[in-house]
């Protein structure tokens, strides 16, 4: 029975662990905090999965919340007015409902199972030294904990980074108490809220530990209106200043929002990051080898939703690989070539479209999304690909593709209003 040390309990992790253990690998799980720690902890993330990330979850039995969780039909985008007006505001409609849970419930759960399952859990932070020797005991050692000393083990992929800096300032607010969107009041749906020069607001229906919620996510470009949450300590000034930022920068969210309230005292987030792309393998200073897992190594800025949703991805990929090579080593050929088949599937693809929301956006992509407004098929296009971001290489970065592309949707509507 082949040897696995998983370190870090977040959604690749676990997946990765708890898809070892049904396939009757020997696996140990190290988490820095216990169920209970992170079940009662501050929450950790804005995370909203799309369909396909859904279904591997649903692969290894392990969509425990979804009977529970609000179904999210649509994905739609405002762009605010210098006046706080609303010019382009529309919904496209998801072809598989997507679906958020407070990773404090579901990573929790997902720990207790693996444990109840007759997993080796080892509730210790580990570090450089500890994986040093765990690197010969086992097979293979998958680092999935994005956090800490163990991340200087992944040195920066320079051409695959284009920041070096933090390109938005985030705050999160998770809260009972908002009411439905009056243009679409019966659709659960995503909103995202663009406001020129100063950032973004998104709101989200989730499953949290008190419930259905919503979360109210800014992400503020560094040094403006928005970049006010550094240093914010307390829940409540948190979410004031949220809601005050809305009634100002997204008038029509802050009416269905005003009489919000924290879910809980850790229902509030606040931080930012350098979006980065790490080289895949960590080599011990014992000369072992280590596997860097999803955000370790490939760590995109939150805009465009794609942390949990390419973390699930990893997990599924990283597995499939692991199953595939049966007993031969773990080798860094193999690892590298592990790695190269997520990235080339999701990580790249994310990577690219991520890196474009964080620019300014060419007069292209703004005619898309005015257009969407207008054409059905674009709005759900652009929704779903919140769920395959390799489809926006077909009519999104280039002018060209764009231009045809919106020609080609405008002349069906033709002919269908002609019929």
């Amino acid at each position: 029975m082949r040897k696995i040390l998983v370190v870090g309990a977040g959604q690749s992790g676990l997946q990765i662990a708890l898809g070892l253990q049904s396939k009757g690998y020997e696996v140990t799980l190290m988490s820095n905090r216990t169920a209970d720690e992170i079940r009662s902890g501050r929450v950790m993330s804005t995370q909203c999965m799309f369909t396909t990330a859904l279904q591997h979850e649903r692969d290894l039995g392990l969509g425990f919340w979804e009977s529970q969780a609000p179904k999210i039909e649509g994905l739609g985008v405002s762009v605010a007015g210098p006046d706080a007006s609303r010019p382009v505001d529309w919904l496209g409609r998801l072809k598989g409902f997507a679906q958020s849970v407070d990773q404090r419930v579901k990573m929790a759960g997902w720990l207790d199972t693996f444990a109840q399952r007759g997993g080796k859990l080892v509730i210790h932070g580990a570090t450089v030294s500890d994986l040093d020797f765990f690197a010969r005991t086992y097979d293979l050692v998958l680092v999935a904990a994005g956090k800490g000393e163990l991340v200087s083990l992944f040195g920066r992929d320079a051409a695959r980074s284009p920041y070096d800096t933090p390109q938005r300032a985030l705050a999160v607010s998770y809260v009972h108490g908002v009411g439905p969107r009056p243009e679409h009041p019966d659709t659960e749906a995503v909103r995202c809220n663009l406001v020129p020069g100063v950032g973004e607001l998104f709101v989200m229906p989730t499953l949290t530990t008190s419930g259905r919620a919503d979360i109210l996510f800014w992400e503020g470009l560094p040094g403006g209106p928005l970049d006010v949450f550094q240093g914010v300590t307390d829940p409540a000034e948190h979410l004031s200043l949220t809601l005050e930022l809305m009634k100002r920068f997204t008038p029509w969210e802050h009416e269905r929002a005003e009489k919000a309230e924290l879910t809980d005292a850790g229902g509030t987030l606040a931080g930012r990051y350098a979006p980065i792309v790490r080289n895949p393998v960590g080599r011990l200073p014992g000369g072992g080898l280590v596997l860097g897992v999803a955000d370790v190594v490939v760590a995109n800025d939150p805009i465009t939703g794609q942390g949990s949703n390419s973390a699930a991805k990893c997990a599924a990929s990283y597995l499939s690989s692991i199953l595939m090579h049966g007993d031969r080593p773990f080798d860094e050929a193999w690892m590298k070539a592990t790695f190269d088949k997520y990235w080339f599937t999701t990580g790249k693809p994310v990577t690219q479209w991520t890196n474009a929301m964080l620019g300014v956006p060419p007069e292209h992509v703004l005619n898309l999304i005015g257009a969407a407004g207008q054409l059905r098929p674009v709005a759900d296009r652009f929704a779903n690909g919140f769920d395959n971001p390799a489809d926006f290489d077909g009519f999104f970065y280039d002018p060209e593709d764009a231009a045809d592309y919106l020609a080609e949707v405008s002349a069906a509507a033709g002919a269908d209003s002609a019929a």
